[in-house]
């Protein structure tokens, strides 16, 4: 076969298609078959890498729109009146506890850790109610509140820190609890204040850390289709349900974090109580055992609560994901949990009773002067 009479297929226009190095003329190279062929898989392998790729880009310049209760217009107004209470009842309870822990001269450790959580649990509700109130507040959109990219992120990123920052703060807390039971005539020795401020920044940095890593990981995601999220505020199951992850596989290393984030702090403080079940068991005086349960008491309710929420809705599949059932448990856990904190603290810790007693005493309006007591 004559190489000049070879005619070269014709390849259809295509927008990533560069023009074809081939000329026909006599005497000049003519490009084979194969590699016209695998010249155009790669070009259209390209095209539809892009395409498939422009869906995050599409993300990161769209943003994302926050349903929350949208679908209940007659709802929201008696919903923001209930949350607003809420809200300004756990705003005020954890601000008394921490004014009440600042004016108590000498400060137990165990007050130092619970000013902490109070900080915690104070920072968290200001990240996820006030933007719920506002959308609640703003007339009904089309496809919901809009929030950008890295509005969302940053959320996210808060949310997860200030929720990891308090499960390192309840494993610190157990520790404190086992100290005290377990060996209390060293208790002063090894529980100082300093101790109390390097366990309060590690756990605020095991938060961050771990939530820039979960973040990181969500937001690497691809997001296809709507990105309409069934929830008030930017949450990891929101997020996941609207990813396009095809395979269980694409789920293990966020699921293995959010694992992680629970079982270590958990282990400590199952291995604290353990300690702690075995020297009450030593006791011979039942009202020695008994005064011992009651300091230990109000942590493991708060303890109970806060990691069952978290078990139950992050430790499981996608597949298993409801939206709207797990935006009203988000509303439980985000406002009302909040609130019952500071309400055991408060119940349970002599201590915090008589500082809160304190200051309310402070602010009662006294007897004017030249008027008799």
């Amino acid at each position: 076969m004559n190489p000049s009479s070879f005619t070269a297929p014709t390849i259809p226009s295509h927008p990533l298609t560069v023009p074809w190095p081939i000329v026909h003329q006599k005497g000049q190279r003519v490009v084979p078959h194969h590699l016209l062929f695998s010249s155009f898989l790669s070009h259209r392998c390209l095209w539809m890498g892009w395409h498939m790729v422009s869906p995050s880009n599409d993300t990161v310049s769209r943003g994302f729109f926050l349903q929350g209760f949208s679908e209940f217009p007659h709802l929201r107004p008696l919903l923001f009146l209930l949350l607003l209470t809420v809200h300004l009842a756990t705003l005020s309870g954890n601000l008394l506890i921490l004014v009440a822990v600042a004016s108590v001269p000498s400060r137990p450790p165990m007050l130092l850790f619970l000013c902490q959580l109070s900080s915690i649990e104070f920072c968290y509700t200001l990240v996820v109610v006030p933007r719920s109130l506002a959308d609640l507040a703003s007339p009904t959109l089309g496809r919901g509140s809009p929030i950008s990219f890295l509005g969302c992120a940053f959320q996210m990123q808060m949310f997860v820190a200030l929720g990891g920052a308090e499960c390192f703060l309840l494993a610190a807390m157990a520790y404190d609890r086992y100290v005290a039971i377990c060996h209390p005539l060293n208790y002063a020795a090894v529980v100082t204040p300093g101790l109390c401020a390097r366990l309060a920044l590690a756990c605020c940095l095991g938060g961050l850390v771990v939530s820039v890593g979960i973040t990181v990981a969500v937001f690497h995601l691809p997001f296809c289709g709507s990105h309409l999220l069934v929830h008030f505020f930017c949450d990891i199951t929101a997020l996941l349900h609207l990813a396009c992850t095809r395979s269980y596989a694409d789920e293990l290393p966020l699921l293995g974090t959010c694992l992680l984030l629970l079982l270590l702090p958990s282990m400590l403080i199952l291995a604290s109580y353990g300690a702690i079940a075995a020297a009450l068991r030593r006791l011979r005086s039942s009202g020695s055992r008994r005064k011992a349960v009651s300091t230990c008491a109000s942590h493991l309710a708060v303890t109970f609560l806060h990691y069952g929420c978290a078990t139950f809705i992050y430790v499981r599949p996608k597949a298993s994901y409801s939206p709207r059932r797990d935006r009203t448990l988000a509303l439980v856990y985000t406002n009302v949990t909040p609130l019952l904190y500071p309400l055991i603290y408060s119940l349970r810790n002599r201590e915090i009773t008589a500082a809160i007693r304190r200051v309310l005493g402070r602010w009662r309006p006294g007897p004017r002067q030249g008027q008799s007591v």
